[in-house]
């Protein structure tokens, strides 16, 4: 594979040609150096096989920002600690050199003084406050902060400093952020000024050191908008690619632009961006400059990311939210198993969610992502027989875990298909791509000492032939007690979702969360005028941030109802009847439908083994207080299969 060929970057060889882009992850120290949750993951990653990591947003100043920090002597042994971990497992480090979108100097200055509410008052948060209110005198300081930066990440041994070209940097660059009147606004020139004279600085200060420049684009969003802020469209960014190589920069990393207050612009739901979404972007930056150029965005199997290659798109593949998924992607390539790499299924559950939220990044397919310290699979002290009962996605990986440690593995499920819930699940609009974890355990367990018995129950008379039981049956969808729940029009979002059911013409789902709200719109975009009836004051609550927008546009698009604040009392023939509670004052309302769909929560799906003497485990949504989502079936069906 011409992935897995090493590539010369400036006076450096990457052993291979994929990239961890660089991400926030939440991961460091409170004074932003490396510790060991931070190394464990990047080290993760290096043995995996990756040829180039770059950390994300490394600032080179003590910020506010939940980020990496490097402007301190005392922090050197810990990116050195980590860069020599790379560099033993053949893996290249970067830095991206950044700047958050506040007056840093100014801020800690009245922070220290206890000037707490001029601090938040000045904490916009917002680059288009600063890039226009900081002074040119500021940014020599904030260069010479960068220059100090880069001095010591050679000093640790790091590689290659990324200039972040969408923070400070790529709001300078923009037509649309930089409104200044000096120097650095106005014109191209003026505008890539702080740029072009940042990297020639690099040059001079850190000559050893490959300068990659993250080269953000602003794309079109429909006739008349645009994805981004940050950054440049992409006709001034043909121009400044080849003003960065002339300056001496020795790889370019093409990437979509930021600062719009969605982070899924840069870091795309399932559904919401076509595959590849930057690749023809990257391929005219690389027909017009001779140095290497990455590219990132929705490249999700090993074969596209070959093909970008194959085709001139790209020299080196970014593989973000695919490599927390699977850090071993590279490895499995060399060894001739892609069709064993665990492929991302783009949810942004536990990556960018995790970020927004204040949490760090923690991967809902990869239970070790994170936690890469204390979530090992490790041999079993004895190998036992177990029986999982149920292959949705908690007994899937169950069986995997426990049959990598040594333990032979029966799955017994009643129907005839793997995949459980996953399987109604990814029937909504844009939530096929779910579909790639049920595809990587019926690739990956027919190689361990896994049996599979489909189409059958486990029952008393199994009990002689193992050790342990897993129980992973999960749950069922709950139906409300309430007048008229018997009647024929009404059925359950899970029955419509595995097609069991079909309705039409005038539909109201009950319950507002996220299986209600995605059964509204797969029914709504199959022709049903459909009302959605939610307790709570506002549906969907649960929904990543990164498709919220996109899913509330499809239900104004289908011109789907919304009913909130609402509580079902009573189904009829041809309608249902609600009480609707605005400011304490309650009053009913009928509303015509010809079905009715429940989608208010699931109950445990227990079944009966009070008569069973073997050790019983529970795990996913048959385990805890209530049912729950994907993370907990991983995780819990990991640490299960760890501790038999």
């Amino acid at each position: 594979m011409k992935l897995l060929e090493p590539i010369k970057v400036g006076n450096i060889e990457f052993k291979n040609r994929i990239m961890f882009p660089p991400l926030t992850t939440g991961y460091e120290e409170k004074d932003g150096s490396i510790g060991e949750q931070s190394f464990r993951f990047y080290e993760r990653l290096a043995k995996g096989g990756v040829g180039y990591i770059v950390i994300g947003d490394v600032a080179p100043l003590p910020t506010f920002s939940p980020t990496p920090k490097l402007y301190s002597p005392e922090q050197v042994q810990s990116f050195k600690k980590l860069a020599d971990a790379c560099h033993e497992n053949g893996a290249k480090l970067g830095i991206q050199l950044f700047h958050p979108d506040y007056n840093v100097k100014a801020l800690n200055d009245m922070f220290h003084q206890g000037k707490m509410q001029e601090a938040r008052a000045k904490l916009h948060h917002d680059m288009q406050h600063f890039v226009n209110e900081v002074t040119a005198e500021e940014l020599d300081e904030i260069i010479k902060h960068m220059e100090n930066c880069a001095i010591l990440a050679h000093e640790a041994g790091v590689d290659c400093i990324e200039v972040h070209g969408d923070r400070l940097v790529g709001s300078l660059c923009s037509p649309i952020l930089n409104h200044r009147t000096d120097e650095y606004g106005g014109d191209l020139a003026n505008r890539t000024r702080f740029a072009l004279t940042l990297v020639k600085r690099l040059k001079t200060i850190v000559p050893d050191m490959v300068i990659d420049y993250k080269l953000p684009i602003v794309t079109p969003l429909g006739e008349n908008s645009f994805r981004g802020k940050g950054g440049l469209p992409f006709d001034e960014a043909c121009i400044f690619a080849k003003e960065l190589e002339a300056c001496g920069v020795d790889t370019l990393h093409v990437a979509q632009a930021n600062h719009t207050g969605n982070m899924g612009d840069t870091i795309p739901a399932m559904g919401t961006q076509p595959y590849g979404f930057m690749v023809s972007y990257s391929k005219k930056i690389k027909e017009l400059v001779s140095i290497p150029v990455s590219v990132v965005g929705r490249i999700v199997t090993p074969e596209a990311a070959e093909a970008v290659i194959a085709n001139g798109s790209a020299d080196i593949i970014g593989l973000g939210r695919s490599l927390l998924t699977d850090p071993d992607f590279a490895n499995k390539c060399a060894d001739g198993h892609c069709c064993n790499v665990r492929t991302c299924m783009m949810c942004n559950k536990g990556c960018t969610d995790n970020i927004q939220n204040r949490a760090f990044l923690s991967c809902v397919l990869n239970a070790e992502n994170g936690y890469e310290a204390t979530r090992h699979i490790t041999p079993a002290a004895s190998s036992k027989k177990i029986a999982i009962i149920g292959a949705g996605i908690a007994g899937l990986e169950a069986a995997r875990v426990a049959a990598l440690r040594g333990h032979s593995v029966t799955i017994f499920e009643k129907s005839l298909q793997i995949g459980g819930q996953l399987l109604i699940a990814s029937v909504p609009p844009r939530k096929e791509e779910m579909m790639r974890s049920i595809n990587y355990y019926a690739n990956v367990l027919p190689e361990l000492d896994v049996t599979f018995r489909l189409g059958e129950e486990f029952t008393s008379q199994d009990y002689n032939s193992f050790d342990e039981v897993i129980v992973a049956t999960g749950a069922n969808n709950a139906i409300i007690p309430v007048p008229g729940k018997d009647l024929p029009t009404v059925t359950s979002a899970w029955d419509v979702l595995a097609k069991k059911e079909i309705v039409f013409g005038n539909v109201s789902v009950i319950g507002g969360g996220l299986v209600g709200v995605e059964t509204a719109e797969y029914l709504a975009s199959r022709g049903c005028k459909v009302t959605i009836i939610e307790m709570m004051d506002q549906i969907a609550k649960e929904e990543s941030n990164t498709v919220l927008p996109t899913l509330m546009s499809e239900l104004e698009h289908y011109n789907v109802q919304i009913v909130t604040s609402a509580k079902l009392s009573e189904i009829k023939d041809d309608s249902v009847v609600v009480e609707k509670t605005i400011d304490d004052n309650t009053s009913t309302e009928e509303i015509a439908s010809d079905f009715v769909v429940m989608a208010v929560g699931a109950r445990k799906n227990l079944p009966e083994l009070s008569d069973c003497p073997l050790p019983l485990h529970y795990i996913g949504d048959c385990a805890g207080e209530r049912p729950s989502n994907i993370d907990h079936a991983i995780k819990s069906a990991y640490d299960v299969a760890c501790e038999i």
